[in-house]
């Protein structure tokens, strides 16, 4: 069964940064788990100033103290009202990315709980972007917030969720997750399957060839496929339904997403195919990006 024991949720104080901890505090809640707010900052050491003119001195800068910042951060994110969780504050100094995923791995964390920027600023999430290398190398799940996500509510959270699948074994991984997740909150699992090579649009025609005829052998396969996959994981405590599409991997997996209002997307970290590029491609690029809910990466 899926429980997370110990959460962290870096956090640089950002307007995008914000979202992810309403789900960091709701999933400590539920799985009475651990709860660790991290904040990284450069130094804490004077930072020699170079002067403005020949003859000028050099001048120090002096960074506000760790007490002091880790006030600031209770302060701006209004954890001394919470009631019932008390979660652990911690301010590290280094590199934001590398500091994050050594945090998740010394101190055990299952699960890492980061905001993202959204559609505009977003753009480097595999190109440098804390979420992106945080996203690449941790040995944990990460579950991503866009800014515009609906409000984390108290009780569970994850009742109606979404598993591309692409037949890979991160694809399993991510599937007995996505019905773990769900049969905890009485929820549905749409395990949803994209055959994204087909040309979008009306087929054509061409001799004997007929587009169209070969199109529905493809997606009746693809549907036979999916549905051996899905029944091989036994899901007797939560409803799953088998969608199978044809388009652009990204653009179905959203579009899915959006009609049937899910409020979880899980994916594989590894697999094939333009699905299977993962977190190094750009199917799970866009889908993070531009996704309305939160995105669970989870690593095999």
């Amino acid at each position: 069964m899926v429980r997370f024991t110990h959460i962290l949720y870096p956090t640089d104080l950002s307007d995008a940064a914000a979202p992810g901890l309403g789900y960091a505090l709701s999933l400590a809640r539920w799985y009475q788990a651990r709860l660790t707010v991290l904040h990284v900052v450069p130094t804490f050491e004077a930072v020699p100033m170079p002067p403005g003119a020949i003859g000028e001195l050099t001048h120090l800068l002096y960074p506000p103290p760790k007490d002091a910042v880790l006030a600031e951060i209770r302060r701006a994110l209004d954890l001394d009202a919470l009631t019932d969780i008390t979660p652990d504050v911690q301010v590290v100094e280094g590199d934001a990315s590398p500091a994050i995923l050594d945090r998740a791995l010394t101190t055990k964390a299952d699960l890492v709980v980061m905001g993202t920027h959204g559609r505009r600023g977003f753009d480097r999430l595999l190109h440098g972007s804390v979420t992106g290398r945080v996203l690449q190398r941790a040995s944990c799940p990460v579950l991503t917030v866009p800014p515009h996500a609906v409000p984390a509510p108290h009780d569970p959270i994850f009742t109606r969720i979404l598993c591309p699948i692409d037949f890979s074994p991160a694809s399993q991984q991510a599937y007995g997750f996505a019905l773990d997740l769900a049969s905890q909150s009485n929820g549905a699992v749409t395990a949803l399957h994209v055959v994204d090579w087909l040309a979008e649009g009306d087929p054509v025609e061409v001799a004997a060839y007929n587009a169209e005829e070969y199109r529905q052998y493809v997606l009746s396969d693809a549907e036979t496929r999916l549905r051996t996959f899905a029944e091989a994981e036994p899901h007797d405590w939560c409803d799953v339904v088998p969608t199978v599409r044809s388009g652009r991997s990204h653009r179905a997996i959203l579009q899915v997403a959006t009609d049937m209002s899910a409020n979880l997307i899980v994916m594989g970290a590894h697999g094939r195919g333009a699905l299977g590029t993962a977190i190094y491609g750009s199917t799970a690029h866009e889908v993070i990006r531009a996704a309305a809910c939160p995105v669970l990466v989870v690593r095999g």
